[in-house]
C-alpha cells in the first residue's frame, strides 16, 4: 500500500472511510496560473517588467523634453536634406545684402542656380531605383539585341553551308550511264575549289 502512495494519488478506500480531498479555490492556490492558462507567473512577471519599461521611458521623454533647446530642430531623416539646404539658403541670404545686389544679377544667378540645381540635384532612392532599373532593362535589350543577331548569322551561315554540301553532293554523287561515278565531274568540281582557293 505504501508503494502505491508514492506512485500517485491513493484511492478513496487506501485514504480510509471519510477521507475526502479537501475543495480548495483557486484562489488560494499558491502560484496563480498555469502554463496551459497562459496566465502563470511568468506571464505576470512579463507584463510588471513591461510596465516598468514604459514608466522608464516615459521619465525619460519627459527629462529630454526639459532639456531640448526649444530653438534646436529634429526633422524627419529622410525630410533632413530638404530642411538643412533651406536653412543655408537663409543664411546666405542675411549674410548678402539684397541692396546691393542689381536685379540683373539676381537674375543672372537665379538661371545659374536653377541649371546648377538640375545638374547636381540629390536624387531620391526611388529615382536612382528608377534609373537603375532602366539601365539594366537597356542592357538586356541590347543584349538580346546582339543574340538575335549572332543567331540569325549562325542560322544564314548554316543555311549558305548546305546549299553548298548540297550542290557539292550532287555533282559528285552523278554516275554515268553504266552507274559507274563521273570523275569529268568530279575533276572540274575539285578544280573550281582549287580556283576558288587561290
Amino acid at each position: 500500500m505504501a508503494a502505491a502512495g508514492r506512485d500517485g494519488p491513493e484511492p478513496a478506500a487506501a485514504r480510509g472511510p471519510g477521507r475526502k480531498r479537501r475543495w480548495r479555490p483557486v484562489l488560494l492556490r499558491s502560484v496563480v496560473g498555469s502554463v496551459q492558462e497562459g496566465r502563470g507567473f511568468a506571464f505576470r512577471r512579463k507584463q510588471k517588467i513591461e510596465r516598468q519599461y514604459r514608466k522608464l521611458l516615459k521619465k525619460r521623454r519627459q527629462v529630454h523634453s526639459q532639456q531640448d533647446d526649444q530653438f534646436t530642430d529634429t526633422y524627419p531623416e529622410h525630410l533632413k536634406h530638404l530642411y538643412l539646404a533651406e536653412e543655408e539658403k537663409l543664411k546666405k541670404r542675411r549674410r548678402t545684402p539684397d541692396d546691393s545686389v542689381s536685379a540683373e544679377e539676381k537674375l543672372n544667378k537665379a538661371a545659374e542656380s536653377a541649371g546648377t540645381r538640375e545638374k547636381f540635384k540629390n536624387k531620391t532612392s526611388n529615382q536612382k531605383a528608377k534609373e537603375e532599373y532602366e539601365k539594366i532593362k537597356a542592357e538586356h535589350a541590347r543584349k538580346k539585341e546582339e543574340a538575335e543577331k549572332r543567331k540569325q548569322q549562325r542560322e544564314e551561315a548554316q543555311r549558305l553551308y548546305k546549299k553548298k554540301k548540297m550542290e557539292a553532293f550532287k555533282i559528285l554523287s552523278k554516275k554515268t550511264k553504266k552507274g559507274q561515278p563521273n570523275l569529268n565531274l568530279q575533276v572540274e568540281f575539285l578544280l573550281q575549289k582549287i580556283q576558288q582557293n587561290t
